[in-house]
This record gives structure tokens, sequence and C-alpha cells, in this order.
């Protein structure tokens, strides 16, 4: 069985993110997004909501599920049995800091290969920090994030400011 993983913050998911999901859920038989603990970060939604949420989200692939992991990512890799870490690229700029990470896990686990998807011109400069940005201002992210997403974004947005 090909497995791959496709790990990240995903705070939250979005449009861009589903549309490597999709793309790369034709390549393996299964998928396993890896929603993980950064502790450089302080995400908007806790683990548990972004699990939830990208559950959610990728619901109608039936050969993609989503876990939660707090280790290093290619450790995650080989605890799900997987041979690939499927990396969406946005940009150039994007290449360098991938480029480096695949380079130190295939140092950590040289079984466990780093599969680079390019951004669909689309969603090319779609990131989860320009969605939180947008929302946190009232702006409209409808075309950027699943109909979950979006809701989900509305209501904490709205508690945040006490709504």
């Amino acid at each position: 069985m090909r497995i791959a993983i496709v790990p990240g913050s995903f705070d939250p998911i979005t449009s861009g993110h589903l549309d490597v999901i999709r793309r790369v859920s034709h390549l393996f038989d299964k998928i396993v997004i890896g929603v993980a603990v950064n502790v450089a970060k302080t995400p908007l939604f806790s683990l548990d909501e972004r699990v939830e949420l990208a559950q959610a989200a990728v619901a109608e692939l039936a050969n993609v599920t989503v876990e939660s992991f707090d280790s290093l990512t290619v450790e995650f890799a080989v605890a799900k049995d997987a041979h690939a870490i499927v990396r969406g690229l946005r940009a150039v700029s994007d290449f360098e800091h991938e480029f480096q990470m695949a380079q130190l896990n295939r140092e950590l686990n040289a079984s466990v290969e780093t599969v680079f998807v390019m951004a669909s011109p689309e969603y090319a400069y779609l990131s989860s920090s320009a969605v939180r940005e947008i929302a946190e201002y009232g702006g409209v992210v409808k075309s950027l994030v699943p109909p979950v997403v979006e809701l989900a974004l509305q209501k904490k947005i709205a508690s945040a400011k006490g709504g």
C-alpha cells in the first residue's frame, strides 16, 4: 500500500491545502493529514479544532484520514508506515525552506521521500495566515476556505471580540 502524509499546522485548512490533498489522493492508496503541534506558532484554533475542521473538509475523500501529531514529521511518517511526505509549494520562496526540511528529513530517515506538489495557480497566493488576517478584519474568505472553516472563523473571531 502506498501511504503518504500531508503535514502542516492547518490553522485553518484552506482551499489551497485541499487542492493539493485532492490531487495527491489519486497518487497514493492512503493519505494521512498530519495536523502538527508547532511550538513556534500561536494558533487561532486549538489542535482539536484544527483536526475537526480538516476532517470535515476532507470527509468526501475516502482514502484520506486526519490525525494530530507532536513529533518530528519524519517520525510521524514512519509511525504511519508512510513512504512519502507531501509538501505543497506556492512560490520559489517556499522552496528554500521546504528543500532544507526535505534534506533534514532524508538525513533522519532516507526511506521516506519528500514529494513536492506545485500549488494550482488559483491558490498560489493563499496561506492560512492570510486567511486569518482577512477574516479578523471582516473580509470575505468564502472562496479561500471550505464552508465549515468559514463558519468556524466567523464564530472564533466573534467570540474573541466578545460578540
